[in-house]
């Protein structure tokens, strides 16, 4: 086990165990790299000690790494660091199905067909890639805290079926395909089946199959029809039911031959849940849910499940594999004929039941066909009667006579159209081909009701007589740009996710606050309109968080600080920036403004900024100086004619330090020049009540005169 601060291959740090599995534990780690929060699945020893399954293990993982999708927990590396093997994946915060199955029991049909649609959307980005997972449970199935469904271990659990069937894999005996029990070839097919089960888990909070170890379940998995979910949970729509039985068919070319199919129903189930659209497969050779083992099979299901099921109160481990003695052996070949003893007593009742069920069926029929016979007797009567009127006199005008229509004939080159609306593009092809017509799509056009790629209009009506091989118009339907909210299962998401969502099919989103007892804050409570088209608004009303957290701001302007304060702890809110300001009309000390206005509902703990008063503002000291300098005093008689270049400045001392300001900036004047030294408001530095005026000549730098002056207060 790996411990707290280790670092594997030099970049991820191990910052604890979040799970642990017959097959792997899983550990919480930091990518120093990237800088992200990981989660990395290391193989325990018995796995990473075999060399031939970690050859499949590696290349398996390699394959899960190359697929992205949102519904599929992204795997970013393999560790291969001495003994230790297992994947870095994307770290989700959440539960696994699983659990939440537990903790609600039943999930409502909606939520139920949520959770199934982007399970199964995973498990087609993964098909696509010719990626079949083998073992689809809701153990692998994780809800991150915005409500987004991923699958996990891809790759991982087909590493593990090509090995063996090791007790990890039988704990999910209840979840694998009758061809996988067996030990057949899968496909992806076997991942439709264990998708059936688990949406039966979600209905019903049961599984259908049990028993009292894993070779029980694995042979009901192959030999027992499965109990139909309405039964468990009555409100369960028809259209759902339908879609979880074909799923669960024991033959796979009777289930779903595709998983792009299961989810196309799965949403139609959104919209008309209870229109019974499901077809089932045609029928095979042998009844639905029937499969045949031969005995040879069944003594080679035993053997290979036996070898695992060492967690069971017995150990299932055959005698003659342990060298045990013959008195064991029989003792165990007893348990086993008290499993199918016990099989034969339920079967036995079953056909009790179906007996006094063909009895009942039978006396119906009888009652049906003595109806069926009176109303033949009553109906021929009446058509005797009518062709002995017709070939007596001629009726009176008061009797009503029909005329019926010759039957139209054709001859052989000659056919009536067929209708083809609203089929698929093949199969109207089809169709007209099989009654010697040719198909030719003249236009596709935009559809609210009929479905992308189907028949929306036909140029020849149904039943038009044409010759043979003549072409009929169609155009298909684009489908519709109307988007069916109702299909993003935005409710129970996070409003930024949702708004996300909606924002990439290119809708306008405008958020609402509503206040909600039950749902978190920040979590989408519903949505205007139903369905929407590219560019329209869509209103989210999202929780603002219970009512009764809500608290009234307080009035604190005009209030001395302190009180201020008082005020806000009592509401439950706390003060946020102070900022110092002048005012004539306040008290210096007291609260000038509030950044939220008294009377509004904010939450508990919010911040509330305010304003104080400094009081009236002083505007500072200022000083006066009215003098005339005579440049020549600098430069002399023989100076005449010559320029000098000066500059006034005022000197104070401001805490210890020299300050200057400037008064007059540089300027050139002749040297015979009476230089006016007239300053009426010269201000000065907050406090300071005296300074020099100086002249400087700025050729030579030196102070040529210097006036001492006194600053008052204005």
């Amino acid at each position: 086990m790996l411990r707290a601060g280790m670092y594997l291959q030099g970049r991820y740090e191990i910052l604890g165990l979040i799970g642990s599995g017959g097959m792997s534990d899983v550990y919480k780690a930091k990518c120093h790299k990237l800088n992200r929060l990981v989660a990395i699945k290391v193989l325990k020893e018995e796995f990473s000690n075999d060399e031939g399954f970690l050859g499949k293990f590696q290349m398996e993982a390699q394959a899960a790494a190359g697929l992205s999708h949102p519904n599929i927990v992204n795997v970013y590396d393999v560790v291969d660091e001495g003994n230790i093997h297992g994947i870095v994946m994307e770290l989700i915060e959440g539960i696994t199905l699983k659990s939440y199955i537990a903790k609600k029991g039943i999930l409502e049909v909606k939520e139920a067909v949520g959770i199934a649609i982007q399970v199964a959307k995973g498990i087609e980005a993964a098909h696509e890639q010719q990626i079949i997972h083998r073992d689809i449970k809701p153990q692998n199935m994780l809800i991150s805290k915005d409500g987004k469904v991923k699958v996990a271990d891809f790759g991982i659990a087909r590493a593990v079926s090509a090995q063996t069937m090791t007790s990890e894999a039988m704990g999910s005996v209840h979840y694998i395909s009758p061809e996988q029990a067996r030990g057949g070839y899968s496909d992806a097919r076997s991942d439709i089946y264990s998708l059936g089960i688990t949406m039966y888990e979600m209905v019903t909070g049961l599984l259908p199959f049990e028993g009292d170890n894993t070779v029980a379940v694995a042979l009901a998995q192959l030999q027992e029809p499965i109990t139909r979910p309405s039964f468990y949970n009555p409100e369960l729509p028809v259209s759902f039911e339908g879609i979880i039985l074909k799923c669960t068919e024991k033959k796979p070319e009777r289930r779903y031959s595709q998983i792009t199919d299961v989810i196309a129903d799965l949403r139609r189930v959104l919209v008309y849940p209870d229109e019974n659209f499901v077809q089932p497969a045609p029928d095979v050779d042998m009844g639905a849910g029937t499969v045949v083992i031969r005995k040879e099979e069944l003594q080679e299901i035993r053997e290979r499940e036996g070898a695992v099921i060492r967690e069971e109160p017995k150990e299932h481990v055959y005698p003659r594999e342990r060298g045990v003695r013959e008195e064991e052996w029989e003792e165990e070949e007893d348990e086993w004929e008290e499993v199918r003893r016990r099989r034969k007593r339920r079967d036995t009742e079953k056909d009790q039941v179906g007996s006094r069920f063909e009895r009942l069926f039978a006396a119906l029929g009888v009652v049906i066909a003595i109806l069926i016979v009176a109303v033949l007797v009553v109906v021929f009567s009446r058509l005797g009667g009518l062709l002995k009127f017709n070939t007596g006199p001629e009726p009176s005008s008061s009797i009503r006579t029909e005329t019926i229509e010759p039957e139209e004939t054709l001859n052989e080159m000659e056919i009536k159209v067929p209708d083809v609306l609203e089929l698929p593009v093949d199969m109207a092809e089809e169709k007209l081909k099989e009654n010697t017509l040719v198909m030719k799509v003249t236009g596709y056009e935009d559809s609210d009701t009929v479905e992308k790629g189907r028949i929306i209009s036909q140029n020849l009506p149904e039943g038009t007589v044409v010759q043979k091989y003549s072409t009929v118009n169609v155009v298909v339907s684009n489908g519709s740009d109307l988007i069916r909210l109702s299909e993003l299962s935005l409710e129970g998401m996070t409003a930024e996710a949702a708004k996300l969502l909606l924002e990439q099919n290119k809708l306008v989103v405008s958020s609402q606050p509503e206040y909600h007892d039950t749902i978190a804050e920040g979590m989408v409570i519903r949505f205007e309109p139903e369905q929407a088209r590219p560019g329209e608004t869509v209103a989210l009303f999202v929780s603002a968080g219970p009512l009764s957290a809500m608290r009234t701001v307080p009035e604190i302007r005009n209030v001395p600080e302190e009180e201020a304060i008082g005020k806000l702890a009592e509401a439950g809110l706390n003060p946020g920036d102070v900022t110092e300001v002048f005012d004539e009309t306040v008290q210096e000390g007291f609260v000038v403004s509030q950044g939220v206005e008294a009377g509004q509902l904010v939450k508990e703990g919010t911040v509330i900024p305010y304003m104080v008063s400094k009081g009236i503002e002083t505007n500072g000291f200022i000083a006066a100086i009215s003098e005339t300098y005579n440049l020549n005093d600098t430069t002399g008689p023989g100076a005449h004619g010559t320029d000098v270049t000066v500059s006034i400045r005022l000197k104070q001392t401001v805490g210890g330090q020299t300050v200057y300001t400037t008064l007059m900036e540089p300027t050139t004047f002749p040297a015979n020049t009476m230089l006016p030294v007239n300053y009426t408001n010269i201000e000065g530095a907050p406090g300071v009540d005296s300074g020099e005026v100086e002249i400087i000549n700025e050729t030579t730098g030196l102070v040529l005169i210097s006036y001492p002056v006194k600053f008052i207060e204005r």
